[in-house]
């Protein structure tokens, strides 16, 4: 085979790739199971760090143009808990503090949408059906583990977050055909 068949054989599978975004997987890891979470927590990452960088900008626009962030309601807490080492602080570290909550954010949301995919394959496999029922318990399972990505985790929270998510998860697959 020569160097330009062998080079547009691989440029045809990158753009074969690029065309089977929205109808498939990103990646060919082998197994079912390794696609969908790779593909999940790729995917659910760079919507988590374009959540992550809107909402860094709209509060540094907020700083800049003066406005007190603590009239705006919920939000104040927000500001306080993701941007620690904004204040005072010069450009180089303010945006180094954004790459880091990106980063920490985007991996929390690859890692939750992974991980609930993940586990709804895996049931729908052991179960041989996919219904509510996987739904519920993985989105439990998943909220539970998200609690523990916070740092002052307690029992409470821990099921309040695995509630959350069976019935978050449950709504969205009982929901699926009416939109």
């Amino acid at each position: 085979m020569s160097s330009s068949s062998s080079s547009n054989l691989e440029t045809r599978s990158l753009l074969d790739e690029l065309r089977n975004f929205d109808k498939g997987t990103l990646f060919d890891l082998g197994h079912p199971l390794l696609n969908r979470i790779t593909d999940t927590f790729v995917k659910a990452a760079g919507i988590g760090a374009v959540q992550a960088i809107s909402r860094d900008a709209y509060f540094i626009a907020i700083e800049s143009a003066g406005i007190d962030p603590s009239g705006i309601p919920d939000l104040q807490g927000a500001k306080k808990q993701r941007f620690p080492d904004f204040s005072g602080e010069t450009n180089s570290r303010s945006l180094e503090a954004m790459v880091k909550n990106t980063g920490r954010e985007s991996l929390q949301w690859g890692l939750a949408a992974g991980m609930y995919s993940g586990l709804t394959y895996g049931l729908k496999e052991a179960r041989g059906a996919h219904d509510w029922k996987n739904s519920a318990v993985a989105g439990a399972i998943t909220g539970a583990a998200l609690a523990f990505t916070s740092e002052d985790h307690s029992h409470e929270q821990i099921v309040q977050f695995a509630i959350t998510g069976a019935a978050a998860s449950t709504a969205a697959n009982l929901l699926n055909g009416i939109f």
